[in-house]
């Protein structure tokens, strides 16, 4: 993975020790509560409904075993209820010592996030995070934020390319870029170099496939304005074909267009989706201008050369111990454990993915497990990843799209080992892509924008697809939840998205079918469709439960296989969904014509 320049870490050290003046001063009432708060969000300190939140930036998703440590440490350390001060509670929302703490969150940007540090304590913990050069830059605030990429560049079997290279130059480009850091809103990238989109590139401000032409030349297929929240827009294709050294001088353009015309009189329509939708070919044209006129200048200031490539791309070389013909493995499992088992016979195949080597797999340990919220990993549990990565993984992790954690360097010959290992840990389950690997943001128990709460939905829907034996037998299902309309938990792009709305100050939610990230270069995103009036808290668990019976109903088997879940959908229809959907109603002494 990317080695750290000595001036990467100086600038990280430096920006911590920052931090830690700008916090003393405010603590001191030397500086204003306003003044403090736009420094704070610049590093990745937000105030949230019951305590501080803090995002911690893993660029494309990448992340060594010892900053995997350093998160432990935070959680076990740090992020605690107990130290923040609870008094100004809403009683009425829920028992507070329910909610997780001493855990990391991971997030649909391959992202980190803590619900529970205090501030007094914040500067220690920016300190320990430069420590390993992490950070919180850029992920808040009107800018550039971290690029995300495909959990297996560099090692997928159908990869054209390696976007890592490329995703790092766009981490140095745009860092504290001076003309870009106050946008109209948020902007974010996403780049993936396989045919299986596993980056949901479609769904992002900007989404980038490194590609070749018929000549070999390498490229990027450039897509505009997708994104989700209350207007959910898939992606513009506006290049289909750009020469990787021009990508920085295109992305000035792309982004110099929308801080021109971007609004900033709302915040609903203040991304770039709602500039790509309302202007359409002007748009194209005018970013077709401007780069024009960028690179009229010495053929663009931001030329990437084959040099500085070649530099980046050093630091993403196959680590040395799974180069070249790979001696026998001195790691083995258990003498008495039996290959054969079910279980472990499922681990290969929903967990265990091929790779470029041969000799090696791609393998995800499982962080959505019944008794914890998805995507957190307590301390014990990210101190077991890390042994795991070092032991397993030459060090290396990557966070994925979907909240779990991928090992991209297991050895075939170790796979037993690790997985004896990993379930004792409680991360070996094998319902990767399937209905209880859901993804949901934390909701309306630590977020202060949501209209209710994903995570008890979340509990409920796993401890009632326990049977590993059902589970599979239901086959891959993209479920995915959200508290408010804001969509953190990608509720747009799920077969079942779940969204959470207020309605007179009560809790209700929206199903949705038929949504998808995208799934290859033909372009399948979709955005999925309410099946109908908001159904209670109560009712959701049983509105699964009509889907899938549904499913089970409809579906057809060929050569023994059968159908998923988003073929028997798009094949039948959604009228027989939604039909069982509101069927699955519990009475709630409500109008059933209530729309959500």
């Amino acid at each position: 993975m990317y080695q750290y320049t000595p001036f990467d870490k100086q600038f990280v050290q430096l920006r911590a020790a920052q931090f830690r003046d700008q916090l003393e001063r405010w603590q001191a009432g030397t500086l204003a509560e306003d003044e403090f708060r736009p420094l704070r969000l610049q590093n990745g300190w937000y105030v949230q409904r019951f305590a501080p939140m803090l995002r911690i930036a893993v660029p494309y998703g990448e992340i060594n075993s010892a900053q995997v440590r350093v998160l432990g440490t935070i959680a076990r350390d740090y992020d605690r209820k107990d130290e923040n001060d609870l008094s100004k509670a809403n009683p009425g929302l829920s028992d507070l010592t329910s909610l997780p703490s001493a855990v990391a969150h991971f997030t649909t940007r391959q992202n980190v996030q803590f619900n529970w540090i205090p501030l007094a304590k914040s500067a220690d913990v920016m300190d320990l995070l430069a420590s390993v050069h992490l950070h919180g830059i850029q992920t808040s605030g009107n800018c550039i934020r971290n690029t995300t990429s495909d959990e297996r560049a560099g090692v997928a079997v159908d990869e054209i390319a390696d976007p890592r290279p490329i995703a790092e130059i766009i981490r140095q480009w745009s860092t504290l870029h001076p003309e870009f850091a106050f946008l109209p809103r948020k902007f974010k990238i996403a780049i993936t170099g396989a045919t299986d989109d596993r980056a949901a590139t479609a769904w992002h401000d900007v989404g980038l496939h490194v590609l070749k032409n018929e000549a070999g030349e390498v490229g990027l297929r450039v897509m505009v304005g997708g994104g989700m929240g209350r207007t959910p827009v898939v992606g513009t294709v506006i290049r289909e074909f750009l020469p990787w050294n021009q990508l920085l001088n295109y992305l000035e353009a792309v982004i110099r267009v929308y801080n021109r015309w971007g609004r900033r009189d709302n915040i609903y329509k203040a991304r770039i989706k709602i500039l790509v939708k309302a202007e359409g070919q002007r748009y194209i044209d005018e970013v077709e201008a401007e780069y024009q006129e960028i690179i009229a200048h010495d053929g663009g200031p931001h030329t990437i050369t084959q040099t500085e490539l070649d530099r980046v791309s050093a630091s993403f070389e196959v680590p040395a111990s799974r180069q070249g013909a790979l001696p026998a493995s001195t790691i083995t499992a258990p003498a008495n454990f039996d290959t054969s088992t079910t279980e472990y016979q499922r681990w290969l195949k929903q967990n265990v993915s091929a790779h470029k080597n041969p000799a090696l797999r791609v393998v995800t340990l499982s962080f959505k497990r019944p008794g914890y919220s998805p995507g957190d990993a307590t301390a014990d549990q990210l101190a077991g990843a890390a042994d795991l990565m070092d032991r397993y993984s030459a060090g290396e992790a990557r966070v994925t799209h979907d909240q779990n954690l991928v090992l991209p360097w297991v050895r075939e010959d170790e796979l037993t080992a690790l997985y004896t290992e990993a379930r004792a840990a409680g991360l070996a389950l094998s319902n990767i892509r399937l209905l209880t690997d859901m993804i949901a943001c934390p909701g309306g128990d630590f977020c202060a924008l949501a209209n209710a709460r994903s995570l008890p939905i979340a509990e409920a829907i796993t401890a009632r697809y326990q049977d590993m034996d059902e589970l599979h037998d239901l086959g891959e299902i993209d479920l995915h939840m959200s508290g408010c309309i804001n969509s953190c938990g990608h509720h747009h792009s799920a077969h079942i998205g779940i969204l959470g709305v207020d309605k007179d100050g009560q809790e209700w939610y929206q199903v949705t079918l038929a949504g998808s990230d995208g799934s290859d270069l033909s372009g399948h995103a979709a955005a999925g469709k309410v099946v109908g009036p908001s159904f209670s808290a109560a009712e959701v668990p049983e509105v699964i439960e009509a889907l899938l019976d549904t499913y089970r109903a409809n579906r057809q088997n060929a050569e023994g296989k059968a159908e998923t879940f988003i073929d028997t959908l798009r094949r039948v229809g959604q009228d027989p969904f939604k039909a069982a959907a509101n069927a699955a109603r519990i009475s709630t002494g409500r109008p059933a014509a209530v729309a959500a």
